[in-house]
């Protein structure tokens, strides 16, 4: 529930934002929780938005993968799949990945990769050019693979790719994905999908990494029961961390012990190609969920946004620190490039889809030569600005290449895949909060039209960026560092699990400073108590940043997440500011 009445009273935040708090039955377990465990209230508000329950917050708090990892067999075609890929290493087969160009599909690619080589075998790597290719299997890359391998192994693709599954004559092909499947499934020895039509949709969140993990647990158990032993697998458990995250992959269940855990091992540095990267980006701290998807992961994925597809997999999978370091400075090099690229596409897709009302149910782009490589991330940044479904498209000629991006509660796969089956795209796919598609382009208009009416049936036309939901109020004196520990042991934070958003009401500025072009540093107090420092990126593209920095005296509701600033080994607490409002 939430309140019926502004929060605070604010009906118009600096960023045009009504405020939502916590309803009274939030307030009441949240209270209920306190009295029962001791933990500190912000927590409980914390455990409370997660669905936790009084009696299993200590457990929540210190999650054990061993708890949580669901059986592989669970899933269908598991326990072939395995038993197949067993038999082709204990005949010395060739073997082929097949892998999405996205960092999940090459987490998933050096998952096996890196398996098999701790076994004594080598395998053989295809990504597929985004440009020449596109997504996932092709007729002749398959037919190719499956004339000089025995197996071939389908990571984050393959679910919808009958032709191309059909065309691997003489081989065996195996599918581990995660994407929504269609009512029949293509003629491979085993497809292992939580998001098949015949699967209750249990493991539905996993991304394919999570797929392939589950994979080897069942590929080692099967080795164990024939008295043989495969590769430590928490050691892998930084890949599976680095695709949930970059998937954008709901931080709950099992993926919420996936990221935390391989949190731990990458902060270990034990990978060489995820060390080399984590330097060229100069990550200077121990890696948090941010750095996943906001740092690591768009340089994984600028080899195949822009430049060689298989560079992301082959730098996870390397094990030379030399060749990491290069090819990580080749992927910077790229992502740089790609962020060019990026800008003015963005700046044209904002521009036409304003022109079109940013308050439909779907905001959509399209536009002439738009590289392809970057139309998913503008999509993200034009879902991030309006809060709704967005697809940004690149046009050639007689078609075009598009991607999505969804917002929560709205599964924008299954209405791509709607649209592919009635005729109005060549094809599309993807799972609940991505989606790909290929378009005529004399089909963009209707299609684009039919895609809005199916996402406001699910209620795409109700969303906005008007409401800001927030978890309680916090004042100065209470936000310390032991309550910012406890309130990340309730994280990882992510997609599905946001991290708890604060209030401290009525502060004073002690100090605003611009830095660089459109962000604002602040520190503040109540007048009483201590001071905090906080950052708001991007505040100058709206009023909150000129608000604030010349805020004359005037006292401010401040909005945010709280984060821990680490600096010359002193740790202090930061508010990741977020919104703001004049206090009455």
């Amino acid at each position: 529930m939430t309140a019926k009445v502004a929060y605070l009273g604010v009906e118009t935040s600096l960023t045009g934002r009504r405020w939502i708090g916590p309803g009274a039955e939030e307030d009441r377990l949240a209270e209920a929780m306190q009295q029962a465990t001791a933990l500190p209230g912000p927590v409980c508000r914390t455990l409370v938005r997660q669905g936790v329950l009084a009696n299993e917050a200590e457990r929540y708090l210190s999650p054990a993968l061993r708890d949580l990892l669901p059986d592989p067999l669970s899933l269908r075609d598991m326990g072939a799949a395995a038993e197949r890929f067993l038999a082709a290493l204990a005949a010395g087969e060739k073997i082929a990945v097949f892998a999405d160009y996205d960092v999940d599909g090459g987490a998933s690619a050096a998952l096996i990769l890196t398996w098999l080589r701790e076994m004594g075998h080598a395998a053989t790597l295809y990504v597929p050019d985004r440009i020449d290719e596109g997504y996932g299997p092709n007729d002749q890359a398959m037919a190719e693979l499956a004339s000089h391998h025995g197996l071939i192994i389908c990571v984050d693709c393959g679910t919808l790719s009958h032709g191309p599954v059909a065309a691997a004559e003489g081989a065996d092909v195996i599918i581990l994905d995660h994407h929504l499947g269609g009512e029949t499934l293509p003629p491979a020895l085993a497809v292992v999908n939580p998001n098949r039509q015949d699967e209750d949709g249990a493991l539905g969140d996993l991304c394919a990494a999570g797929v392939v993990f589950l994979f080897l647990v069942e590929a080692n158990r099967q080795l164990r029961a024939a008295d043989k032993s495969g590769p430590d697998l928490m050691g892998f458990l930084d890949l599976v961390a680095l695709a949930t995250v970059a998937d954008v992959a709901p931080l709950r269940g099992v993926n919420r012990a996936f990221v935390r855990q391989g949190l731990k091992v990458m902060a270990m540095r034990r990978r060489p190609g995820l060390v080399a990267l984590s330097d060229v980006a100069r990550l200077d701290t121990a890696p948090a969920p941010y750095h996943l998807g906001f740092v690591l992961g768009p340089r994984v994925n600028a080899g195949g946004r822009i430049g060689k597809a298989d560079l992301g997999a082959r730098l996870l999978s390397c094990t030379d620190p030399s060749e990491a370091a290069s090819i990580a400075e080749r992927l910077d090099q790229l992502n740089t490039e790609r962020r060019e690229i990026e800008s003015a596409v963005r700046e044209a897709a904002l521009a036409q889809a304003e022109a079109r009302g940013l308050d439909a149910p779907l905001v959509w782009a399209a536009g002439e030569g738009w590289h392809p490589g970057v139309v998913g991330i503008v999509a993200s940044r034009l879902k991030e600005a309006t809060n709704r479904p967005a697809i940004v498209i690149g046009l050639d000629g007689p078609e075009g290449k598009g991607s999505g991006r969804s917002v929560s509660g709205i599964d924008l796969g299954a209405a791509i895949q709607r649209l592919a089956a009635e005729g109005l795209l060549i094809k599309g796919g993807g799972h609940r909060m991505a989606a790909g598609l290929t378009v005529a382009t004399e089909q963009l208009e209707p299609a684009m039209t039919r895609l809005a009416e199916l996402l406001a049936k699910q209620g795409a036309s109700d969303l906005g960026p008007k409401d800001l939901a927030l978890d309680g109020i916090l004042m100065p004196q209470a936000a310390t560092v032991e309550l910012v520990d406890q309130i990340e042991a309730a994280g990882p934070f992510g997609a599905g699990a946001p991290a708890p958003r604060f209030v401290f009401p009525d502060q004073i500025i002690r100090f605003a400073k611009r830095v660089g072009d459109a962000h604002l540093k602040i520190s503040f107090s109540d007048g009483t108590g201590p001071t905090i420092d906080a950052i708001a990126f991007g505040a100058f593209d709206s009023p909150l940043g000129p608000a604030l920095d010349t805020h004359g005296g005037k006292r401010f509701h401040l909005a945010g997440r709280l984060e821990m600033n680490i600096w010359g080994g002193r740790k202090r607490v930061q508010l990741r500011l977020e919104d703001a409002a004049a206090a009455a």
